[in-house]
């Protein structure tokens, strides 16, 4: 009989684990808050991470017969492994900038953007940067696997290395999307022969290692799939519902990053050439090795630093309505942007105390729409729109983008699973109770001019 399955989704603010049965039906969630550590080099929390699913696993054992695990994780880590097993070097943490020390060595060196969909990206965005940067320091590669994130994850519990495309084609600076090969870059540094075996995403790498059946009382059966990008998860995901079949469709994944990513009818490479690269658009590379017109902006992120971290409650109380349709009938604005060097106004900076914010949780939310609408223009979305992630549940930033693009069907999801939705599908589970996709209904006032005005002050310093 078919088991259950875990659903790891190692997000960069917050690790998650989803637990499913034979049906797709969620059963259980846990969630883990990740650190930043710091030892001279700022890393990310594997450590951290993988105690805190230790102890998940541990209780999941306990809740049903699981017999597979999918890891799914954002882009912009990466592992080296050594041959004969073991972890060489943790992961380097993204946002930390120490990687930039030598930044025009390497600029000189990338592919064009027209090969690689990857545009130069601050800190270590670029996985790229992270491996020459590492080089630089001494570190050697030789007699080691270079591994993505999510892939990170299966090699720990199974203990198989492998690469996939999903995670290679996210920005990565290695991935020539339309060759379907290893960029100029990684092949001339000899990183491609560090690669470890390409794998497709739905493929299962091996089972549970002996030591972890011993840490978390899981059967030595349970099969590790190679696991893929979360973004690309949800993409995976939301091209399977039928309000998206045959239509030219853009999937809006919401959370810490907000990543638009569009499946046009026909993809030629003139829609490709035409993305700006210096607008934090790029080509993504979907589980089939398909070329992903996509753009980006740390949504999330902008809406904690705008509301100061306060806790994020995002539903919307009819004075919630009354205080947007007012913010926008006055002309109240946020402008681009509170993080630096990213997103589609990357060279205007603007600090979170310098915006003059009356409702924070509410204009925050009107501002990531906005620059949700940019974002989805520079693609060219058109037709329909599905949002998923978290804030999809929220009415202020979804009504707003729907009153901000009439000409578009707005959907809306009525759970924030559409990652651990995709993973299951590759694993060749379908959900049998997903829920049906809504419509959602614009504000009830015009938004053209407000529109305008925010545009032209926002373009101006670009």
């Amino acid at each position: 009989m078919p088991g259950w399955t875990v659903v790891l989704d190692i997000g960069k603010t917050h690790s998650k684990a989803t637990l499913w049965d034979e049906g797709g039906r969620w059963q259980a969630q846990r969630a883990y808050a990740n650190c930043r550590a710091d030892r001279g080099r700022s890393y990310l929390d594997s450590v951290g991470i993988e105690a805190w699913l230790e102890r998940v696993l541990i209780e999941f054992a306990t809740t049903g017969p699981i017999d597979a695990i999918v890891p799914v994780a954002h882009g912009a880590g990466v592992a080296i492994l050594n041959c004969g097993g073991g972890l060489r070097l943790a992961p380097l943490d993204y946002e930390w900038d120490g990687v930039s020390s030598d930044r025009q060595s390497y600029d000189r060196q990338r592919d064009p953007f027209a090969q690689t969909g990857s545009p130069a990206l601050p800190a270590g965005l670029n996985l790229g940067i992270q491996l020459h940067w590492l080089e630089g320091q001494g570190e050697s590669f030789r007699d080691a696997h270079i591994v993505p994130w999510a892939q990170y994850w299966a090699w720990l519990l199974c203990g198989e290395a492998a690469t996939e495309i999903t995670s290679l084609g996210c920005h990565s600076d290695l991935w020539r999307p339309l060759d379907s090969t290893p960029s100029e870059l990684c092949i001339r540094r000899g990183w491609a022969e560090r690669l470890a075996p390409i794998t497709p995403a739905g493929q299962v790498l091996g089972t549970l290692t002996p030591q972890w059946v011993a840490r978390t009382g899981l059967s030595s059966a349970v099969c590790v799939y190679c696991g893929l990008h979360d973004s690309n998860a949800a993409l995976f995901d939301a091209r399977s519902h039928g309000a998206l079949r045959g239509r030219d469709s853009t999937m809006l994944s919401t959370g810490t990053w907000f990543v638009a990513m569009r499946s046009p009818l026909h993809l030629d490479k003139s829609l490709l050439a035409a993305l700006p690269e210096h607008r934090d658009c790029l080509v993504n590379v979907d589980c089939a090795g398909s070329a992903v017109p996509s753009s980006r902006f740390m949504g999330g992120r902008e809406i904690e630093l705008l509301t100061a971290n306060s806790p994020q409650d995002l539903s919307t109380t009819d004075r919630d309505q009354q205080i947007l349709v007012r913010a926008i009938k006055t002309r109240r604005m946020i402008l681009p942007s509170a993080i630096r060097g990213g997103g589609p106004f990357p060279s205007r900076f603007r600090s979170p105390t310098d915006q003059e914010i009356e409702h924070p949780r509410i204009e925050s939310q009107l501002y990531a729409a906005m620059l949700a609408d940019v974002s989805l223009d520079l693609i060219g979305s058109c037709d329909t729109l599905l949002v998923e992630g978290r804030f999809a549940a929220a009415p202020a930033f979804v009504r707003a983008l729907a009153s901000l693009r009439p000409r578009m069907k707005v959907l809306i999801g009525a759970d924030e699973h559409g990652v651990a939705r995709g993973a299951l599908r590759l694993a060749g589970i379908e959900c049998v109770d997903r829920p049906p996709l809504f419509r959602v209904d614009p504000l009830p006032v015009d938004v053209a001019e407000y529109k305008s005005i925010w545009r032209e002050a926002a373009e101006r310093t670009e």
